[in-house]
């Protein structure tokens, strides 16, 4: 029993023996390294923190200039503005952070010539997104819309409520909300209907073929000259479209700003169905005349 105890004993001794000395290796070699280069790595990275610390400022200085130039431009979109200043500021903090880890001894060749690598994979991989990308910088430099204005693009008919560089989202007039990748909407013809401000109202109206048509005419012009919103300049007009078969088919068209279009449009045509009706002057149904020889 004696002996099983002393041996067990020395077998601690020997491990705790064991783990001392690695211990003590182990704490010469940190105290070595600490002589040696820990002086050093501890003023590179006491330069490095400087370094991110001025840096931070910088950044922030650059981007505030670049949001003012780009302001006093009166030239640059919002979306082309936000855009350039994320660009900037982005390459600032990896310029930034490259010259930090290279400070503190990183070695940032491998680690640029990985990126590169896998910014090549990633090319191929988002070419979608990237088209869009490329769309949305072509909206942002010609402007064809912005947000607010009522548009047709990619085949969707609304108002912009939301403009980035990956989609254009609108509303439509029933509101739904429906998003527009940039690519679709750049890749088709663009109808913008506020860009100039008014917009014509094109709405028709029948008259009976045995109406006066010079009275018809004045009635409808004077009607819609009175009618709330309609604009003075351009004048509106009030002419012959087409003889139909069943009626003299009049183009009615009042002038309106964009804001009022819609008011105008349906107010207009039950302004001169009530003139109309107030003067005698008859809207035929569509009729078939029937001859028979007997």
């Amino acid at each position: 029993m004696t002996n099983t105890v002393s041996s067990v004993s020395n077998t601690l001794n020997c491990v705790v023996s064991e783990r001392l000395s690695q211990g003590e290796t182990f704490l010469q070699s940190v105290l070595d390294w600490l002589m040696k280069d820990g002086i050093e790595f501890v003023i590179n990275f006491v330069i490095a923190s400087l370094i991110l610390f001025v840096g931070i400022f910088v950044i922030k200085g650059i981007k505030k200039a670049t949001v003012k130039t780009l302001k006093n431009s009166k030239r640059v979109s919002e979306l082309l503005e936000k855009f350039i200043c994320s660009v900037v500021t982005k390459t600032c903090w990896a310029i930034l952070l490259m010259i930090v880890l290279q400070q503190i001894g990183v070695n940032v060749g491998p680690l640029i010539a990985g990126l590169g690598v896998t910014g090549f994979i990633l090319g191929f991989a988002f070419q979608e997104s990237l088209g869009n990308l490329a769309s949305g910088i072509m909206i942002a430099l010609n402007q064809p819309f912005k947000v607010g204005d009522y548009i047709i693009a990619g085949g969707i008919e609304g108002s912009v409520l939301e403009l980035n560089m990956m989609a254009t989202v609108l509303a439509t007039a029933d509101n739904k909300r429906v998003t527009v990748p940039n690519k679709t909407a750049w890749g088709s013809a663009i109808t913008n209907f506020s860009a100039l401000g008014v917009r014509r109202i094109d709405t028709v109206i029948g008259i009976d073929y045995g109406t006066d048509i010079t009275k018809a005419k004045s009635i409808a012009l004077e009607t819609i000259m009175n009618f709330p919103g309609v604009l003075k300049d351009p004048l509106p007009t009030v002419g012959i479209l087409s003889l139909a078969d069943s009626s003299i088919v009049l183009a009615v068209r009042p002038w309106a700003t964009c804001a009022d279009y819609w008011n105008v449009f349906f107010g207009v045509q039950q302004a001169v169905k009530e003139a109309f009706d107030a003067n005698g002057i008859s809207i035929p149904f569509p009729q078939l005349v029937v001859h028979s020889d007997k």
